[in-house]
């Protein structure tokens, strides 16, 4: 088979669109990789604790160790689940005892297992006794 010269002209038109058009392609998924790669790097940045939150914490009023739900005690700089269950469970305790209060000040935080002075001296702020 012979080709004319405008069949070859076609055929070099042909392929050099199709080369153009596949250059296209390659270089637009280039681009949706570079953008999905970003998106992931900020959720992955977005999710890691501390970045982008403040570390104040801001309680709407002071919490009673005496007679909060652990759920509240959380809520304090350093008293975790464990220690808020902890503390509850020594206030019942110490109720049936047949005194009182559990806590007069932020010091009695200290007989809670984990809470140790510099603790106790940071959550003083958040506390109240009544």
């Amino acid at each position: 088979m012979i080709l004319s010269a405008s069949d070859m002209t076609t055929d070099n038109f042909v392929r050099r669109a199709e080369a153009g058009q596949d250059s296209i392609q390659f270089f637009a998924f280039v681009i949706s990789v570079c953008v999905a790669l970003c998106f992931c790097i900020g959720l992955a940045v977005s999710s890691i604790p501390g970045s982008g939150q403040s570390c104040e914490i801001k309680l709407e009023g002071k919490i009673n160790p005496n007679d909060a739900p652990a759920a509240s005690l959380v809520r304090l700089p350093g008293i975790g689940i464990s220690r808020a269950e902890a503390i509850v469970v020594y206030r019942e305790s110490f109720g049936k005892e047949g005194q009182s209060k559990a806590f007069e000040n932020s010091d009695d935080l200290q007989k809670i297992k984990g809470i140790g002075p510099k603790t106790a001296q940071n959550i003083t702020e958040w506390l109240k006794f009544e």
